[in-house]
């Protein structure tokens, strides 16, 4: 358009927009804000008039307001707020600029601007643009889609009194992935919401004009004007954020931490997976959720996790659903889950969900991702030991699928060693991912989920391990209406383990043992009004254990050997509610009913009453069918939390969890020889109880979140072993399990950045671990029947996470972590006894390895940003180990020359250099 002609018109329209603008100055405002941000105070004016704010919120970033007025004109808030600040206003119609400068731009159109000097047409000097200008989605797009009214619900004459739901999908603009966590609120009243897994909301609003907004870590905030006349539906994409180096990201109200009721929840996106250090180069999710606090392992090249208190076999690790027994690759040093695949994680270590079940400590639910709706793309990886390459897009316009694959190529740098036994060992491993995702129409979604995965390696030339994943589920979601919806579950799951000696020889034998389940679960939640969100459902596994099969191979003479197999099911039904009782007052209550049924055909053996169960004491085997043993328990759980302002709160939690199937294992640290024993006539569920307390409090806009839990912990039943137990092959377990008392206490503090060009938290955790073996039973128990600490207690952990941007293509990371070291049973004499020399130890656990520090250090490099581009590539270069200190792993004994020396094992005992290329296309 001619310029002459441009200002032509807008002096032709200059006094309509003058009296526009004298009726918005007019409107009257009542605020009451202390120390609030310009997004709020902006948020505040919009909500109470016809007016949409423009500014670059990177410039007027620490610009705070505090006021309190009633029924003031806007002239008057906007010049007592603004007066001698250096932040100038200026207003069109119903748009209102601000900024610092001399220059006015503004949108004329979808497809035009105008620049002018300040004199043409505005009485004051200003510089103002449209808010957000994000890769992808230009300006204008942006502040059209946040400014234009969109109708929700069939559109009358008026509103109407009462309360309608709105409901839909918040996706990535460009992949068109669900994003779950997105925080959903609505201006001026305290209704919030949260996306699920899927991205998909719901949430009850009065009817008539109301503004959503759409807040998540990361992405750029976007809001809805919605015209609310009944229930409806609208979908929302959002976009990456592009932050300025120079400036620091406002997090707005991102403050899910601070006004959930759940107490001990952390959840990580694989973005922050991807930008820390980790061994070898490869990112991985369980050595992050490794550094949160109240979870430790037992050392180092080991991805058990001991969370609060628990072993490792009480946290249940589910994959898109499936339950994983063995979430590790080549001997614990990698994760078993694909970092391309996985989208986020959330471990639960206190008010636990009632709609998880089946295990004692925690849940780490591993989410993978939908894969890309908008066009088919890859990535992939080489580092040092292992490569790894996914595929995605759509098929179709209603399916997208995601499909990756990890392996090793590890045995090529066994040959470089020196060492002829490292030369003659082999090792390696392969996993592989699906995921199917299918929209059949807007109520009806399915989802399929394969996992399979697979280890080899041989020591030495002699014993090959092999031990696999293989897990496969089905899900449908139906969405009844807005306010009610369900997920139907369906799903295999398998573990299986080997182990062989074939080398010609008499003594050659195979043994092996898996474990099997088939699960089913339906899963509802309704939200009848926006104080309460009510969540139930059915489930049920049947487990199928094989314990042990021992067989010769090849020329081998050995004996048979084979324990019965187990079979047992699993029922649960649960009912919750969120009940929001105030703004300031929410409530979370649920109960579990959990079955348990021991079936058979099983040989069950008798003993003497109320003597030890021993061979000694065995009277009699009886072959039951059917039903041999019922275990019926409930499990509370509840929580609660009150906010103390705006961004601080304090919670209370309660939750009783049940165990019914228990890991058997004579190692410290988890291993593939590990096996799974369910609860029987003798061997009863374990139980716990925990109680929670925690108090959040956050800084800089939500930038900064701290807090402060503290648990206590009471376990029944708790699987320990008698002195000399046997495990493997045995068909009397009975006589060499013990049940004990446990109990757990601890205090965690975190302190997490998450905007800025520095992001990372640091945390403390002091935690103690008892058992008591009680069992009237067991005739020596263990340190006189007293407490003594768990393996895998530590009192102090504490960790350091940080990653530094100095660009968007360069940032470095660290970590470091220390920990107390595990107890240990030193033996302090030697006696001579029976014809031979004996060994007399301590106290169970009554002494500690040494103290555990590693610091590690990487740069990641990424490559240009060109979006016309074939690939997109990164390097990841950096130092595990940084300091080379030999941390120990264990310490053990070996009598030489009539004494008995003390020696420590390192898994890495110097710094490990590493690179990984990354690439996408």
């Amino acid at each position: 358009m001619d310029m002459k002609y441009l200002l032509t018109l807008m002096v032709f329209l200059a006094p309509l927009k003058g009296i526009a603008q004298e009726k918005l100055l007019d409107k009257k405002i009542t605020l009451s804000l202390d120390s609030a941000s310009i997004q709020q105070f902006v948020q505040a004016i919009e909500q109470q008039t016809n007016c949409f704010f423009y500014f670059d919120e990177q410039k007027i970033d620490s610009f705070y307001v505090t006021m309190n007025v009633k029924n003031e004109t806007l002239a008057k808030v906007l010049e007592e707020v603004f007066q001698n600040t250096g932040i100038y206003y200026s207003i069109d119609e119903h748009h209102i600029y601000l900024s610092s400068s001399a220059i006015i731009s503004f949108a004329l159109g979808e497809k035009s601007t105008f620049t002018a000097a300040k004199n043409d047409i505005f009485p004051r000097k200003v510089r103002a643009k449209p808010v957000r200008n994000v890769a992808g989605i230009s300006s204008l797009q942006s502040s059209y889609e946040e400014h234009k009214i969109y109708d929700i619900g069939i559109k009358t004459n008026t509103f109407g009194a009462g309360n309608a739901t709105v409901a839909g999908y918040v996706k990535h603009h460009k992949t068109g992935e669900g994003i779950s966590g997105v925080s959903i609120s609505m201006l001026g009243v305290k209704i919030r919401a949260i996306t699920d897994q899927y991205g998909y909301f719901s949430i009850t609003l009065p009817k008539g004009k109301q503004i959503l907004q759409f807040k998540y870590i990361g992405l750029t905030d976007t809001k809805r004007q919605l015209n609310l006349y009944a229930d409806g539906k609208i979908n929302i994409y959002m976009t990456d954020y592009i932050m300025a180096l120079n400036v620091v990201n406002i997090a707005g109200e991102k403050s899910s931490n601070v006004r959930s009721t759940v107490v001990g929840m952390q959840k990580l996106n694989i973005k922050t997976v991807k930008q820390l250090p980790a061994l070898l180069g490869e990112a991985d999710i369980i050595r992050v959720i490794l550094n949160l606090p109240g979870v430790t392992s037992v050392g180092e090249g080991s991805t058990g996790l001991n969370v609060r208190g628990g072993a490792v076999d009480q946290n249940l690790v589910l994959y898109d659903g499936a339950t994983i027994f063995n979430p590790s690759h080549f001997f614990g040093f990698f994760s078993g889950f694909n970092p391309d695949v996985v989208k986020d994680a959330e471990l639960y270590k206190s008010s636990i969900p009632v709609k998880y079940g089946g295990r004692l400590s925690s849940v780490l639910e591993v989410v993978t991702r939908e894969g890309n709706h908008n066009k088919f793309s890859g990535s992939g990886g080489i580092g040092p030991l292992s490569g790894h390459l996914t595929f995605e897009g759509p098929i179709g316009k209603k399916t997208t699928f995601i499909a990756g694959g990890r392996s090793t190529y590890s045995n090529w740098v066994l040959n470089l060693l020196d060492d002829e036994k490292y030369k003659r060992s082999k090792g390696g491993f392969y996993d592989l991912n699906l995921r199917i995702s299918h929209d059949a129409n807007e109520k009806n979604s399915l989802y399929f989920s394969g996992y399979l995965s697979a280890d080899r390696f041989k020591l030495d030339g002699d014993t090959l391990y092999k031990y696999g994943n293989a897990n496969a589920v089905m899900k449908w979601k139906h969405i009844f209406h807005n306010r009610l919806y369900s997920i139907f579950t369906a799903g295999y799951d398998s573990y299986n383990f080997s182990l062989e000696s074939n080398n010609n020889h008499i003594n050659d034998y195979k043994f092996k043992f898996d474990v099997l389940q088939y699960h089913g679960k339906v899963d509802f939640t309704y939200l009848p009004n926006e104080k309460h969100k009510f969540e139930a459902g059915l489930s049920a596994i049947s487990y199928h254990l094989n314990p042990g099969d021992f067989f010769p191979v090849g020329k081998g003479q050995v004996i048979p050997k084979r324990v019965e197999q187990e079979q047992g099911l699993e029922s649960a039904a649960y009912l919750s509610d969120t009940y929001t009782m105030t703004s300031n007052l929410s409530l979370n209550v649920g109960i579990r009913l959990s079955v348990f049924n021991y079936n058979g055909p099983q040989t069950i053996y008798e003993y003497i009453p109320e003597a030890p169960r021993s061979i000694t004491t065995l009277t009699d085997s009886i072959l039951k069918t059917g039903n041999i043993k019922t275990y019926i328990g409930l499990e509370p759980r509840l929580s609660l939390r009150y906010t103390l302002s705006s961004d601080a709160s304090i919670k209370l939690a309660y939750n009783r969890t049940r165990q019914n199937i228990h890991m058997l294992s004579n190692t410290t640290a988890i291993s593939p020889m590990d096996t799974w024993k369910l609860s029987d006539n003798y061997i009863r569920p374990q139980i716990g109880d925990q109680y929670a307390i925690g108090i959040y409090k956050n800084f800089r806009d939500n930038s900064i979140e701290t807090s402060v839990e503290a648990y206590y912990k009471r376990i029944q039943n708790a699987i320990t072993y008698k002195n000399g137990a046997e495990l493997l092959l045995n068909a009397h377990l009975e006589t060499d399990i013990a049940n004990a008392r446990g109990k757990a206490y601890g205090v965690e503090l975190l302190i997490k950045k998450t905007a800025g060009k520095l992001t990372g938290w640091m945390s403390y955790t002091y935690s103690r671990t008892f058992l008591k073996m009680d069992d009237p039973l067991v005739p020596l128990p263990v340190n006189n029947g007293n407490y003594f600490p768990a393996d895998y207690d530590k009192p102090h952990v504490l960790n350091f996470i940080s990653n530094y941007k100095f660009s968007h293509r360069f940032s470095i990371s660290l970590t470091s972590n220390y920990s107390t070291g595990r107890p240990i049973t030193y033996p302090i004499a030697r006696y001579y006894y029976g014809g031979s020399y004996r060994m007399l130890y301590t106290d169970r656990n009554a002494y500690r390895i040494p103290d555990y520090f590693r610091t590690d250090i990487s740069m990641n490099i990424e490559g240009n940003h060109k979006v016309k581009k074939l690939a997109h590539s990164s390097f990841t270069l950096g130092i595990y180990n940084l300091t080379g200190r030999r941390n120990p792993y264990s310490v053990y004994f070996v009598a030489e020359d009539g004494k008995v020396n003390g020696y420590k094992l390192s898994i890495f005992g110097a710094a490990i250099p590493f690179a990984t290329y990354n690439f996408k296309f």
